[in-house]
């Protein structure tokens, strides 16, 4: 069973059923880089912007592997799992698996676990702004936007981040 999504580039879309949501961000700052804090070499808190539905990301990466310069543009996809045909997996990453997955076609991965969903008080309106916080092994990301385009996350749920830079 393979399950195909229709969507276009610069814009976000979901598939809820395979825990599918990507979109197009711009690097807008950075706000440390931070060599003693991590194990893994340097790290910067990255904050970007989407291209469309009004997203706000700040994502730790490790810049020492994927280097990240300011007005960088970069599709973000978070998934559930990397198999193509939208199954589960079991969390686990083997290079040697001869089937292709989502990781494929992107440069830096991820996995980790949402451990926290706020709303928006300064709304008006109930839960018209989420975010949603997710640790990759200490590496941060909160993504914040409105709750229609968050309503598939879940505390405690496991996700993929998938990151490929754009080149324009």
């Amino acid at each position: 069973m393979r399950t195909v999504c229709d969507i276009t580039v610069g814009g976000w879309a979901s598939c809820f059923l395979h825990g599918i949501i990507f979109n197009v961000f711009t690097l807008t700052r950075r706000s440390y880089t931070a060599r003693f804090h991590f194990p893994y070499g340097d790290v910067s808190r990255l904050h970007c912007e989407s291209e469309s539905f009004k997203m706000d990301l700040i994502l730790d990466v490790n810049t020492w592997l994927y280097p990240m310069e300011l007005g960088d543009k970069f599709r973000l996809v978070l998934a559930t799992t990397l198999r193509e045909d939208g199954y589960p997996d079991s969390g686990e990453w083997n290079p040697i698996d001869s089937e292709g997955s989502r990781a494929d076609s992107f440069e830096y991965v991820m996995y980790g676990k949402i451990y926290r969903i706020e709303g928006d008080e300064s709304s008006q309106e109930p839960s018209s702004r989420l975010a949603a916080y997710v640790s990759f092994g200490g590496l941060l990301m909160r993504l914040q936007g409105d709750a229609n385009n968050l309503h598939g996350f879940e505390v405690d749920q496991h996700m993929y981040l998938l990151m490929k830079k754009l080149a324009f």
